[in-house]
């Protein structure tokens, strides 16, 4: 894309909120039930019914209003959207749409020159999600399963002010970071809990004027977002280049083929026909209710961003990376309440820890070594029980037995060498069996100092001391 256009990007999330009933019936939300199987006569719109709110989901829209320092709506009201689809059986969707219950909010992202960028969250609002259209591949027809029909759901707004795939990657990141340490919604994007829907539009530089946007929907993954975004920026850019005009539709990103696909032209607000819902009276939160949500909300991500580089002395860098999920973040902080040093704690568990659970296929959450069992390992090489070597190997062990460090120590007879003067031997044996090297290294060939360290170690194990190996061998190969 040439320097003459500027992206404008606004976002629409769709979030779906993790309470074990729908927002306007009982029925139940636990995903991957059989088809049709958990659809109530509420949410499929039979005559004479009536929907009942759910207060569970209006709490956990209230803490993300919070969280996000936007204000609630003391007064909200629910809409009837109408449209027809074969997945939604009433013909209209309950949502909000001219009071919603949380506006005017705010998220930073973090940019490439490390300083914050504020992201504008222009509402949030609650409304029941629709049904889902299942089309076979062999041409037979579409199957309806209406398993969905009443989650609850908040959409959330971002105001147009994102101006890359980016950032648009690094605002949903951060949002859905909120979303977990809040412990609102699962977040997968595979199961449909996290929908991200794109209006994307260019305009020349310097222009204030909005182009004609376009938006994008079926982004299934972050990278999928990032994607598809740079692939339509990149196709108006290029239209525009030629002389042409963008179209206003909307796009489904084909994720297979990384391309988008025309779905249908745009319609506008009025097509949906809203008006208040006369089954729902107006919801109303009184400052009991904000003071009562306020004072359970947990410590955000932002937050601890900043207390961990202030109250533990780490790099931001490291910080950003304890902190991207809460769980490994409570991780390290109950490691280092158990006695570990926090350097040190985020040392291994930045690097062996995170390296297991990623070549185990395992969560944070599934990692089987407590943090007291963790930090009595990393305690064990602090204090010269093991080297850092033979404690790597120990962890791996811990993993896969419910053995401590100091127990896998004993029964294995692991304990660090650190007598000079059975270590002397060691030293000696390998220098005299290597006189080749050892003339080379006396000739300034100092680089092979690592071979006789690594020989040393493989005659004692791997169970010396290591920087007493090094002042032995030091000594010995600098003597003629």
């Amino acid at each position: 894309m040439s320097n003459e256009w500027e992206v404008v990007i606004g976002l629409e999330i769709h979030v779906q909120l993790a309470t074990s009933s729908k927002i306007f019936s009982g029925a139940s939300t636990e995903y991957g039930a059989e088809p049709n199987t958990q659809a109530s006569l509420v949410d499929l719109g039979y005559p004479g019914v009536l929907p009942v709110l759910n207060s569970e989901a209006v709490k956990m829209a209230i803490m993300f209003g919070l969280a996000i320092n936007a204000d609630i709506a003391s007064h909200s009201i629910f809409a009837r959207k109408n449209y027809f689809y074969p997945d939604l059986p009433k013909g209209y969707q309950i949502s909000q749409y001219e009071l919603p219950i949380v506006h005017d909010g705010e998220l930073f992202i973090r940019g490439d020159n490390g300083k914050n960028k504020r992201i504008g969250i222009t509402r949030a609002h609650l409304e029941e999600d629709a049904g889902k259209s299942i089309h076979a591949e062999n041409g037979d027809g579409t199957k309806v399963d209406f398993n969905r029909c009443g989650v609850p759901l908040v959409e959330i707004v971002s105001e147009p002010v994102i101006q890359s795939s980016e950032e648009a990657k690094a605002y949903l990141v951060r949002l859905k970071q909120i979303l977990e340490y809040l412990n609102i919604c699962d977040c997968n994007m595979e199961k449909g809990n996290l929908r991200c829907d794109a209006n994307i539009s260019v305009r020349p530089l310097g222009e204030s004027k909005f182009g004609v946007k376009t938006e994008m929907k079926n982004m299934n993954s972050f990278r999928g977002v990032e994607r598809g975004l740079t692939s339509e920026i990149v196709r108006q850019a290029q239209v525009l280049d030629e002389g042409g005009e963008v179209e206003q539709v909307t796009l489904l990103w084909n994720e297979a083929e990384q391309k988008a696909e025309v779905m249908r032209s745009k319609e506008e607000a009025h097509d949906y026909r809203y008006f208040p819902d006369p089954d729902l009276v107006p919801l109303s939160v009184s400052d009991n209710n904000l003071d009562s949500i306020r004072s359970s909300l947990v410590e955000m991500p932002y937050e601890r961003e900043e207390r961990f580089v202030n109250q533990y002395g780490l790099r931001l860098k490291d910080v950003l990376v304890l902190t991207s999920e809460k769980l490994l973040a409570d991780y390290f902080e109950e490691t280092v309440s158990a006695g570990a040093e926090p350097a040190e704690a985020t040392k291994w568990i930045m690097g062996e820890m995170l390296s297991i659970i990623k070549d185990g296929g395992m969560s944070v959450s599934s990692f089987p070594v407590t943090p007291d069992q963790f930090a009595g390992l990393l305690n064990s090489v602090k204090n010269d029980t093991v080297n850092v070597a033979t404690g790597k190997d120990i962890l791996r062990r811990m993993v896969k037995s419910d053995l401590t460090a100091a127990e896998i120590i004993k029964k294995e007879g692991l304990a660090q060498v650190s007598d000079e003067s059975a270590l002397s031997e060691a030293v000696a044996h390998v220098v005299a069996n290597n006189p080749d090297e050892l003339g080379r290294y006396r000739e300034g060939k100092k680089a092979l100092f690592g071979f006789f360290m690594g020989e040393v170690m493989k005659v004692t194990g791997g169970k010396s001391d290591p920087k007493v190996v090094k002042k032995l061998l030091t000594s010995s190969l600098e003597s003629d």
